[in-house]
């Protein structure tokens, strides 16, 4: 399911990315331009990271930090991506949440290779 998830989150980084390249130029200000191409960076590494954990045949603990650190990258740029396009700002509250959720994934994928050792 890693490389699933992984998958659907690079398609939706890279889609997005672009409809704020051309899409977003001239509607919005040079901040949320700023919060969009944040989201697409994170959303778009963890993706990659995540699909490159997921092909790596690793289980486990491996697989269940990377879903985490994609989850919380896919809750970090979908609050920047909707604060970017007017959602209220009280989203920006939520942006962190997202943050340590891609902490904790990696942390668990460093205590995997730890363990492993």
């Amino acid at each position: 399911m890693t490389v699933f998830f992984a998958a659907i989150a690079a398609f939706v980084s890279i889609a997005l990315g672009a409809f704020g390249a051309h899409g977003l130029e001239g509607k919005v200000d040079a901040k949320a331009l700023a919060w969009w191409d944040t989201a697409t960076f994170y959303l778009l590494t963890h993706a990659v990271a995540a699909l490159a954990i997921g092909l790596s045949g690793k289980g486990g603990l491996y697989q269940a930090g990377a879903l985490i650190s994609l989850g919380g990258a896919a809750l970090f740029a979908t609050t920047l991506y909707a604060m970017a396009i007017g959602a209220p700002r009280w989203l920006g509250a939520v942006t962190p949440i997202g943050g340590l959720g891609m902490l904790a994934g990696w942390a668990l994928v460093a205590f995997a290779v730890f363990q492993s050792r």
